[in-house]
């Protein structure tokens, strides 16, 4: 079986220490975790960790299982096999002189993203998409130079109800 790409949303308590016991989960079994995002729910009293992992499908189980057995684990959903909507937000800040910002700005407008901050030598470009998507536009503009890049990882939920 070849390990397969999985994102997860996993519903906890709101309380200190838990994303630290999820974290030492996979850290302890050598389980790679590519991306991690958490943050509280409409549920004040709830978190919703999204994390993006690879594995085969009887280590996916192992980790499900292993999961749901800790404490302040509410629920565990494997939303790879779903219908679900995914996005990342992402703010790249690329080299722009003035020979080239009307491409820039061409090439944003196209990916329908938004500059967010604009300076004598650069422009930085706030950008919500699929990875695929993201994946596009930095390829792009990887050749005007890009200075950073900072991204939020994946955040995902079921489509409909």
């Amino acid at each position: 079986m070849s390990d397969k790409r999985h994102i997860l949303s996993i519903q906890v308590d709101n309380e200190p220490g838990v994303l630290s016991r999820i974290v030492g989960l996979f850290s302890g079994r050598g389980y790679n975790i590519e991306s991690l995002n958490v943050a509280a729910t409409n549920e004040p009293e709830i978190s919703r960790i999204t994390m993006v992992t690879t594995a085969d499908p009887n280590i996916m189980e192992q980790i499900k299982k292993q999961l749901h057995k800790l404490i302040n684990v509410v629920t565990v959903h494997d939303l790879t096999e779903s219908d679900y909507v995914q996005r990342e937000l992402a703010l790249i800040k690329v080299h722009a002189k003035a020979d080239n910002r009307g491409e820039l700005i061409n090439i944003v407008d196209i990916f329908r993203y938004k500059i967010v901050d604009v300076g004598p030598e650069h422009v930085t470009i706030q950008a919500t998409a699929t990875e695929d998507k993201l994946k596009a536009f930095i390829e792009l503009v990887t050749p005007m130079g890009i200075k950073e890049i900072v991204r939020t990882g994946s955040i995902a939920l079921y489509r409909g109800n």
